[in-house]
């Protein structure tokens, strides 16, 4: 079960930058296919609350809340596709990062190429207002939702052959929207129309909304007990959000030691993200989980310790 190896780079071993790459330089653009994708699942979620109230829809679609957004992105895309924070056996790796497609998000190598060139631009002495999110709330909802950032001197982004040439991935990448699907069908024989526009409309609407919110505020507001002022833009702790994040409101952590499967670092810092690893760890199923060597401002980027498992 742990016999499969991979060499897994570090975060800046996938962004190459060359003197002319620039994280300023660049445009903001209409996405029509990101933006109608949005709208639709907003308009049919507001469908679903208003003309097909159910306690039992709202209760699945908060379990595939949990699923898709918990184990699924923040789990699995997150910490594990991205970051390589610990390792897990690769069916199940497949099954994790299939539950963070369903967030309706992007496909598992968009995830990446989403994830690096953003962190890669806020790393940069300054970066473009896109990245930065000080455009104020509602003009950084319109541009992270339907908008898109053209980069006029971007870095390039190698991602590793493992998933670069993976099979599985490419599937999932090319079909990610397609995936809800299965999912609407099964939703559909369960509970009818309702459920659909339940369980598939409103949560993704929902889930990018609140992927944005949590973004937005977790880089302009909130507690650095890590603070760098070399970068042009810091994460942030929003220490009652925890919950509803599945931990990762606690994003200055998270920009201090990226390759911790633990966000929380104490019991007052609730990771959910964190329990489904310790979880997967007790069964076998999680070992070389990387955690901070100390959880102190004096070691920000320290390394990871590896827990043996």
């Amino acid at each position: 079960m742990k016999g499969f190896n991979v060499n897994i780079p570090t975060e800046t071993d996938r962004v190459k930058s060359s003197p002319q790459s620039s994280g300023v330089a660049g445009t903001v653009h209409w996405a029509p296919v990101k933006s109608l994708w949005f709208c639709a699942m907003a308009l049919g979620g507001f469908v679903g609350v208003v003309f097909f109230p159910s306690w039992g829809a709202a209760l699945v679609t908060l379990g595939l809340m949990f699923l898709t957004l918990c184990i699924g992105h923040s789990v699995g895309m997150h910490r594990l596709l991205i970051h390589r924070s610990f390792e897990t056996p690769r069916i199940l790796e497949y099954i994790l990062v299939y539950l963070g497609t369903l967030v309706g998000m992007a496909g598992p190598k968009g995830m990446i190429q989403i994830h690096e060139i953003r962190d890669w631009q806020q790393q940069q002495t300054d970066c473009h207002s896109f990245a930065k999110h000080d455009v104020g709330f509602w003009q950084d909802a319109f541009w992270q939702m339907h908008c898109e950032l053209k980069l006029d001197y971007p870095p390039k982004l190698h991602i590793e052959d493992s998933i670069l040439h993976n099979g599985v991935y490419d599937w999932l990448e090319r079909t990610w929207r397609w995936q809800q699907l299965p999912l609407a069908i099964g939703l559909f024989l369960w509970g009818g129309i309702g459920f659909v526009l339940w369980g598939v409309f409103l949560r993704v609407a929902v889930s990018l909304a609140g992927h944005w919110c949590t973004v937005h505020f977790a880089h302009t507001v909130g507690h650095r007990p890590f603070a760098n002022d070399r970068i042009a833009i810091d994460g942030r702790n929003l220490p009652f959000w925890g919950l509803f994040t599945f931990g990762e409101a606690f994003h200055n952590n998270h920009h201090a030691f990226p390759r911790s499967a633990r966000m929380g670092h104490d019991w007052s810092q609730i990771d959910p993200g964190w329990w489904v690893i310790q979880v997967l760890a007790v069964f076998g199923l999680a070992w070389n989980i990387h955690v901070p060597e100390h959880c102190n401002p004096d070691l920000r980027h320290a390394e990871c310790q590896v827990r043996p498992g």
